[in-house]
């Protein structure tokens, strides 16, 4: 199947996945594999980092669906692919932070430290637009019809699980994309791995994105995130 669908244009096609509807509620995924950071200035491909983000997607869904916390992932059809329930792409990402950092940092100067521990998780909105992502208010959400106690409540559930599927690592921040379901309630319907995600060692050692946004190489990045899957699966 994957090689008739995929000899087409994709339906939608962006930095990091292109996607070829198969019905209403099914698409075809297949990963680019382009680590981007507006903040730093780097945009590149990355040959093998696709492979990894989905060998870390189709794991964590699976450990995340047995606690009751839903992806769009169905089943991965090959190196870079996967069939996924489809839904419409939101314009709106939700960030889990556990520590002060990235965007915590710059857009609140003074307020908090570098990796500061926040007594407890918060809960935050972007709007997803270029070049670079804003914040918006919840009660902008709910004007346009957002269910932000849902997506509340669907990103604090998702951390309390990736925390502790995580361990060792500290689990800094993530993001999602949320959809509603009409079966579920509310679905992530966006890709989980160490593209979108903060991971650090007690010692401070880094698992995710900020190795490529602190210009590691391509070698290192695959070294790192290989090590990554090992521990989380321990294998």
């Amino acid at each position: 199947m994957n090689s008739d669908v995929m000899s087409r244009t994709p339906d939608i096609e962006g930095r990091s996945k292109k996607v070829w509807l198969l019905d209403d509620d099914t698409c075809l995924v297949e990963m680019i594999p382009s680590l981007r950071s507006f903040t730093y200035d780097r945009d590149e491909l990355i040959d093998g980092t696709a492979e990894l983000r989905l060998d870390f997607f189709e794991y964590v869904s699976g450990r995340l669906a047995a606690e009751g916390v839903h992806t769009v992932f169905r089943e991965r059809t090959g190196p870079l692919s996967y069939l996924a329930d489809y839904r419409p792409a939101s314009p709106f990402e939700v960030i889990v932070k556990n520590r002060a950092t990235g965007s915590t940092i710059r857009k609140y100067p003074g307020l908090f430290t570098e990796g500061q521990q926040l007594e407890r998780p918060v809960v935050k909105f972007d709007y997803r637009t270029d070049p670079e992502d804003q914040p918006i208010g919840e009660d902008y959400l709910r004007l346009l019809g957002v269910d932000v106690d849902v997506h509340h409540a669907l990103a604090q559930r998702c951390n309390a699980v990736l925390r502790s599927l995580l361990a060792p690592l500290d689990l800094w921040d993530f993001c999602l994309v949320i959809a509603p379901d009409k079966e579920r309630g509310a679905v992530i319907n966006s890709e989980i791995s160490p593209d979108c995600m903060r991971l650090r060692t007690t010692a401070g050692e880094c698992y995710d994105k900020d190795l490529f946004r602190q210009g590691a190489s391509g070698a290192d990045i695959i070294k790192r995130w290989t090590e990554l899957m090992r521990i989380i699966t321990h294998a």
